[in-house]
């Protein structure tokens, strides 16, 4: 029986990097998908702080989402242990300056995440719907960045299975899809209606800008209900909490390193609501239109603390100031600029490679309100692109957009009347080059020093190139055949590269996937073929083997690597 027989609930989770969300429906009910809007603390919200409070031993969940940050700070109030946030960015290739210093292991963070998490969903849809097995009944749809690897979503896997969210590790109810790909099928569902642009062959680009990444896919629709990708997903970690980034190294020139770094590790939750002062009053209201903009952060306000920690010569100035810092026009410009800039310069990249025209531009996800972002992307390209446009609430398209996928893959196999989605992301392109170590004999003009005791030597073996289009459920294989003709076995290591194509595993940029391992009893026969290939069905990559000889497959979704 399909495991698809017995999904009731399609859950889209988003865990984003400063804010997680989700949207679900029941199967008999398919128009009605809903985004959840009951946090703890808070009522409202479509989304909540990926935010943990620990206790002092930073072992047990105090706190999570918004409770877990403080509210408006006094002198005297203290933490008793540090908010931990912020801990996706150890997801990705973000480099290791930029990620934040966590007092727990980041997978440790995560799975305790995903846990409160998912005891609030659990109880969202029992409340609403009555005998609901979580792990039985439930299918996950969780979205990622474009720039994840197989690797990172094997990370978020396991994290899922430690938080009890799925019955095993391997569990097909826990499916993966990239957060522009989700916004993809949410754009077309809502917004491709609106612009009367729901007809086949229509190209749309999806520029969704979160909290730690900016991710863009171009979309062409086949048919009426599915989608092919028309060039490379591509991400960079340009989000919103970059901005932020800037305002603190504003405050630092402003009041002196040393007093925001220790206002930081000895008051965070004054540090915390300084900053998200700025955001609300700042960040998001800001157009860039008007050059007269003024904001005074009031320090005694929002940050009392630092009255005692700046410098003498600070102090001075600043109470000549009455402890106000004005943020003027070309400061808010100056924060967002690069930022902003990047993303420009990715849309340009994209329309490049499109080798054709894009009818319309919808910016979705949390950064994606912001007015000044969507006023730059609009002058940029208004002459390029005809639509540009951003949904009513951008913050939700990824959660209903991986509901959506949810219920394609319920859908793929059901016949049920009752069930009317029934699109799929039909196809990919591929981000990164996928091969095997192979051992050939050694040759003349080989390496020297890579011919092993054996006269051979471990090359790389390209079995799908980056930049191939590829429909779901596709395969990709090639025929091997056992190196030494004693052995029962043979284990396979896969590797990929964002290159097109490597010599040697250990190339710059080859990395390591997985192993799988095939079984060979027969070793008296001289020839035992064997095909090793991957399959490309859903997000996560298929590694499979088959003996030709006795019929025997072996599958794996890749043995993790062991992380530090």
């Amino acid at each position: 029986m399909s495991w698809r027989s017995d999904i009731r609930i399609i859950i889209g989770l988003d865990f984003g990097t400063t804010f997680s969300g989700f949207a679900y429906c029941h199967i008999s009910d398919t128009n009605d998908i809903c985004t959840n809007d009951k946090w703890p603390g808070e009522v409202g919200q479509l989304k909540t702080n990926t935010v943990l409070q620990y206790d002092s031993s930073f072992t047990n969940v105090e706190q999570w989402g918004n409770p877990a940050l403080s509210k408006r700070p006094s002198r005297r109030n203290r933490n008793k242990s540090k908010p931990v946030e912020l801990f996706k960015l150890h997801l990705g290739n973000l480099q290791e300056d930029l990620r934040p210093k966590l007092p727990v292991n980041y997978k440790k963070a995560i799975t305790d995440y995903l846990r409160e998490f998912g005891k609030l969903i659990n109880v969202t849809i029992n409340e609403r719907w009555t005998g609901i097995n979580f792990t039985e009944n439930v299918l996950l749809v969780f979205t990622v960045p474009a720039e994840y690897t197989e690797k990172d979503k094997a990370i978020m896997r396991e994290c899922a299975f430690n938080a009890k969210l799925i019955g095993d590790k391997s569990s097909q109810k826990l499916q993966f899809t990239t957060e522009p790909e989700a916004a993809a099928l949410y754009c077309m569902e809502n917004k491709l209606k609106e612009y009367d642009l729901l007809t086949t062959g229509t190209t749309f680009m999806i520029v969704d800008c979160g909290g730690g990444t900016v991710d863009l896919t171009t979309r062409k629709l086949i048919g009426t209900k599915e989608l092919g990708e028309i060039t490379e997903r591509i991400g960079d970690f340009c989000g919103s909490t970059f901005i932020d980034k800037s305002i603190v190294e504003f405050l630092r020139d402003k009041l002196g390193s040393h007093a925001i770094n220790l206002l930081m590790e000895n008051h965070y939750e004054q540090f915390h609501y300084m900053v998200q002062q700025f955001c609300r009053r700042v960040k998001l209201p800001f157009t860039g239109e008007d050059e007269g903009f003024l904001y005074e952060l009031d320090i005694e306000e929002t940050a009392p603390i630092l009255l005692q920690y700046v410098s003498k010569e600070t102090e001075n100035l600043m109470e000549d100031n009455e402890w106000l810092i004005e943020i003027k026009y070309n400061d808010v410009k100056t924060m967002f600029d690069p930022i902003i800039d990047r993303i420009i310069r990715m849309i340009h990249i994209q329309l490049l490679n499109n080798q054709g025209t894009c009818s319309a531009i919808f910016i979705v996800g949390g950064f994606g309100q912001s007015k000044y972002l969507q006023r730059r992307i609009q002058k940029e390209f208004q002459h390029k692109v005809k639509t540009i446009s951003v949904p009513n609430q951008p913050v939700a398209a990824i959660v209903r957009g991986a509901t959506i996928y949810g219920l394609s893959l319920k859908n793929s196999s059901n016949t049920d009347k009752m069930n009317k989605i029934k699109f799929m992301i039909s196809t990919r392109i591929l981000k990164y080059t996928y091969g095997v170590q192979i051992f050939p004999l050694w040759k003349e003009g080989d390496p020297p020093h890579r011919k092993d005791a054996n006269g051979r030597i471990a090359t790389f073996n390209n079995i799908v190139k980056r930049g191939t289009e590829v429909k779901v459920d596709q395969d990709f294989s090639s025929s091997f055949v056992p190196v030494n003709p004693n052995q029962t076995g043979i284990t396979f290591h896969v590797y990929y590269t964002p290159e097109d194509d490597a010599t040697y595993c250990d190339d710059l940029g080859v990395e390591l996937l997985g192993t799988l391992c095939i079984d060979l009893p027969d070793a008296s026969l001289a020839y035992r073929p064997v095909t090793f290939g991957f399959s490309f069905g859903q997000m996560e990559i298929t590694a499979f083997a088959k003996n030709k000889l006795n019929g025997q497959n072996f599958q794996t979704k890749f043995d993790l690597l062991k992380d530090p």
